[in-house]
């Protein structure tokens, strides 16, 4: 390769590989998997090595890791927390051998589990954790002490006072919880994360603490970072102290010569299918701690330990059907169905083909061989086509919904394909659980775990079967007490007095939360107004986009909403909504837009917005010329420049306030 062009093709690699770094390290959303992101990363090396002069300083192959979020406090660590050089054969591995062994003759090496998760460190003083954070680009990292806390692996006071103590760690998600938060995320409208391991960075790094408790995060301790009032000298021996204090650690195996460590290299990779965690490799390092200290670290790497990275295991297999799946928000998923394989230790025989546009690009059809492997070692996928046989014809989705046969939809701009009928019986479970959720319905007792025993008892066929719910159909139950039936009744029956835009909302019409709902209810405060209403007199609203009104337009058009609104209509739910009086002398904020942004010295945003809505005011999420007020907080971001921009009246919460207050009278 002449110079120039090595020098533009590393260009671009360093361009690239920064790109997929920034996604996987500060979003937790990488755009390609590992296996190819490693022979990005391997060509650059390689080009690096031929032409030296044309290395860069910030070149990805002399950074770690990636920036955080600056959603949390840095911390800067004292000991640089070091990335590994991979190596993906046995020949690699040899030759890190020849390098250590050309510094240090007689090397032991330990080997052990690579995890799939999120490096951390975790302090101690006195036995007593104070401080967790997270790697970030080696030198700061992020402050997620409290997150780290609800880790229950993590050990808060340790067997015994070490006075201070830094514990390098891997916090992960066990495959068990993994896919059981998909089937939450899924149940719930939410995209599910790819894999467990961006599942574990994107729950450590929740600014709500109780959210990380509840996905059940744990950790293997695999180093000693710092320590005081304690002697260590090797890695096997600061391991077996570790386990002492209370950590889970690494397991790891002593080996005598690199023979010895790729056997043990090899034995865990035919393990990994069978754990219930995910490992991308193993990590031999060099025992003896002073001849770590001997050896060295390189700008990025320690010299005294080499990552083995396995390859994805793949296999060939045909397409033995294509069935479509109603999943619980009405997306229709193909699923594949394949002569069954043997992959990471499991058999697999299904795997998801996504959606429409993925069965396209790649032209899967009935009948097609394919290359399938599994994503994190647990999820099975289509890698790639390799042939159709003659006689294999194109896929297509249906035109209804196999459910319940209704017309299905897929929006412009959207890869899903979706049914919209409020009373598929597919989606039957998420409907209720949205429909009685706070912020719809509000119906207190009505959870998760109750729906589904109504639905198993054959109570429930749509949300008005909620309010033909009789005492003794609660009572039957399982843990449901005669207060419980009680006061659940008397929840469903307060219910009824809703006003129209909860009961908008509770309907789960798409693209439509909250705050659109109650832009409808206050232009069509009746439900037969809104019922006559076109796409275009929705559109006309301010602060009501194209796309919802066509959402709205086509959900109403549809026969099984007109069933179930007449349902909840004889059933006695309200279907209007009250004209909002202002209290006598109070501000009056009618006709003008507000938009919220950053955080308030004392209101929460719900807060601000609530007060500004009960005068008469609107609140948008954008700024545009039609913004009457921008009310910033700190780290205001670009609502508040995009104001400066347009002229638009900038205000803090002291000003709110006082714009809210009754003439000569108090704040609210």
């Amino acid at each position: 390769m002449e110079k120039q062009q090595a020098a533009e093709r590393m260009q671009a690699l360093r361009e690239q590989i920064r790109y997929h770094n920034e996604q996987y390290y500060v979003y937790d959303d990488p755009k390609i998997d590992d296996f190819a992101y490693d022979k990005l990363y391997r060509e650059l090396e390689n080009l690096e090595a031929q032409f030296p002069d044309l290395v860069t300083d910030d070149s990805p192959t002399r950074t770690v890791g990636g920036k955080g979020y600056n959603t949390f406090a840095p911390v800067r660590h004292n000991v640089p927390m070091e990335s590994l050089h991979d190596s993906f054969s046995d020949e690699e591995m040899r030759d890190f051998d020849r390098r250590v062994r050309e510094v240090v003759p007689d090397p032991l090496y330990t080997v052990e589990p690579k995890f799939d998760g999120l490096s951390v460190s975790v302090e101690y003083r006195d036995g007593v954790f104070f401080r967790g954070s997270t790697r970030g680009d080696g030198q700061v990292g992020e402050d997620v002490t409290e997150n780290i806390r609800t880790i229950p692996t993590v050990p808060k006071v340790l067997t015994r006072p070490v006075p201070y103590l830094e514990v390098r760690g891997e916090v992960y998600m066990s495959h068990k919880v993994f896919l059981s938060l998909c089937e939450k995320q899924e149940l719930e409208g939410e995209k599910p994360f790819k894999n467990p391991r961006n599942a574990a960075a994107g729950t450590l790094r929740q600014k709500d603490s109780r959210i990380t408790r509840q996905r059940q995060l744990d950790m293997f301790a695999f180093n000693v970072q710092q320590v005081e009032g304690e002697t260590l000298h090797d890695h096997a021996s600061s391991l077996a102290f570790l386990k002492e204090l209370g950590f889970m650690v690494a397991p790891d195996t002593i080996c005598h010569t690199m023979d010895e460590a790729l056997l043990e290299i090899h034995r865990i990779g035919e393990t990994r299918g069978t754990l219930p965690y995910s490992i991308d490799g193993a990590v031999v390092k060099v025992n003896d701690f002073a001849q770590r200290e001997q050896l060295g670290s390189t700008a990025k790497f320690p010299r005294w330990a080499e990552a083995y990275k396995y390859p994805p295991e793949e296999k060939e297999t045909v397409i033995t059907d294509i069935e479509i799946h109603v999943g619980r928000t009405g997306v229709l998923t193909p699923t594949g169905v394949f002569e069954p394989v043997t992959l990471a230790g499991t058999t697999v025989s299904r795997a998801t083909l996504h959606n429409e546009d993925f069965i396209r690009e790649k032209d899967l059809r009935i009948g097609s061989k394919v290359v399938l492997r599994k994503a994190g070692e647990i999820i099975p996928e289509v890698v790639r086509l390799v042939e159709n046989p003659e006689g294999t014809v194109p896929f297509a989705m249906p035109k209804v919904c196999p459910s319940c046969g209704e017309t299905v939809f897929r929006e412009e701009g959207e890869a899903a394909t979706r049914c919209q009928n409020p009373e598929c019986p597919a989606q039957l479970l998420r409907h209720l659980i949205h429909f009685a959720s706070r912020d719809a319905m509000d119906i207190d007792g009505l959870g998760p775990a109750a729906l589904e025993q109504m639905i198993a008892a054959g109570f429930l066929h749509s949300p008005a079967d909620l309010y033909r719910l009789q005492k003794e159909d609660i009572l039957s139950l399982e843990r449901m007490g005669e207060k419980s039936a009680s006061n659940l009744l008397a929840a469903l029956n307060k219910s009824k007095q809703n006003p129209l835009s909860r009961l908008l909302f509770a309907l789960g019409i798409p693209h439509i939360g909250a705050k659109a709902a109650k832009l409808l209810a206050r232009q069509f405060p009746t439900m037969e107004a809104l019922q006559a209403a076109s796409a275009d007199d929705m559109a006309a609203i301010d602060g009501f986009g194209s796309v919802m009104a066509v959402a709205v337009s086509e959900f109403f058009s549809l026969p099984g909403t007109a069933h179930l609104i007449g349902a909840l209509r004889e059933l006695g739910l309200n279907m209007e909504e009250p004209l909002e009086e202002k209290p006598a002398g109070g501000a009056d904020l009618s006709g003008k837009t507000f938009v919220l942004t950053g955080t308030l010295p004392t209101l929460k945003r719900q807060e601000a917005a609530a007060l500004i809505e009960k005068a008469g005011g609107k609140v948008s999420g954008s700024v545009s010329k039609k913004t009457s007020y921008v009310v910033a907080g700190e780290e205001a971001g670009s609502k508040l420049t995009k104001a400066q921009t347009l002229g638009i009246p900038v205000l803090d919460e002291a000003a709110l306030l006082a714009m809210l207050a009754p003439e000569g009278g108090d704040t609210p």
